[in-house]
């Protein structure tokens, strides 16, 4: 037990604000009536806080202040209270003279910036697969992280697919997928191209679109400016 008969301690409370847009005494009460009537719970008998910031002239307080209590309402302080002829009427009425803090404005949360996409990632070559024997009609040969070498022919209806370069020194009938992981960088060398289909990078050309001038000769195919380009082979 505290050998003090008092202590003194920081605490804080809520308390409702009246702001008082009229002089007038008695408008004053009636309005303050109608508002009790529509919260009677919360308003009956409440402690209040007196805000005068917003009257122009208030020629004497004490009219005010009966107004205010004529309704049930205890008055805890005023505020906003600018002439100091009315502070003093005001102090000697036994009421406390309040400074209200300035209404805090709650910032908006920060919106985040949308993420970049990530680049994609492009797998670097580090060997070669070698294929010394003709690749069937069905078959599929993947050089993952690597070239491809094909040194026979490659049928119609067979693949090769590689995440780097592809050489075929057979003929090529079939399909030649190079940098199919996204290396933009993989070329197709072909001796003899009759291809069904060629692509680096997801950009293809079907038999179709091969140029006349370069289709059964012996060329090298790489992307740029994001299109297919053909060469010959020298």
């Amino acid at each position: 037990m505290s050998n003090t008969p008092i202590e003194l301690k920081g605490s804080s409370f809520t308390l409702s604000v009246v702001h008082l847009h009229d002089a007038n005494p008695e408008v004053i009460r009636q309005a303050l009536e109608d508002k009790i009537a529509q919260a009677p719970a919360f308003l009956r008998h409440a402690p209040v806080v007196v805000n005068i910031g917003a009257l122009a002239d208030v020629a004497q307080w004490q009219p005010l202040a009966q107004a205010i209590t004529a309704t049930g309402l205890r008055i805890m302080g005023v505020s906003g209270c600018k002439d100091p002829a009315l502070k003093t009427e005001i102090d000697r009425a036994g009421i406390p003279l309040l400074t209200e803090g300035k209404e805090k404005t709650a910032r908006p949360a920060p919106v985040p910036e949308p993420a970049p996409e990530p680049e994609p990632t492009v797998t670097p070559v580090t060997k070669t697969r070698l294929i010394d024997t003709p690749v069937r009609s069905g078959q599929r040969i993947y050089a993952p992280n690597c070239d491809l070498i094909v040194t026979g022919h490659v049928s119609a209806g067979a693949e090769l697919i590689a995440d780097g370069n592809i050489h075929i020194y057979g003929m090529m009938r079939g399909r030649a997928l190079a940098g199919a992981s996204g290396d933009k960088e993989a070329q197709i060398f072909c001796s003899h191209l009759t291809a069904e289909l060629v692509s680096i990078a997801g950009t293809y050309w079907l038999s179709d679109n091969i140029p006349a001038d370069y289709y059964g000769k012996a060329v090298r195919l790489r992307l740029s400016d994001a299109a297919l380009t053909i060469e010959p082979l020298n």
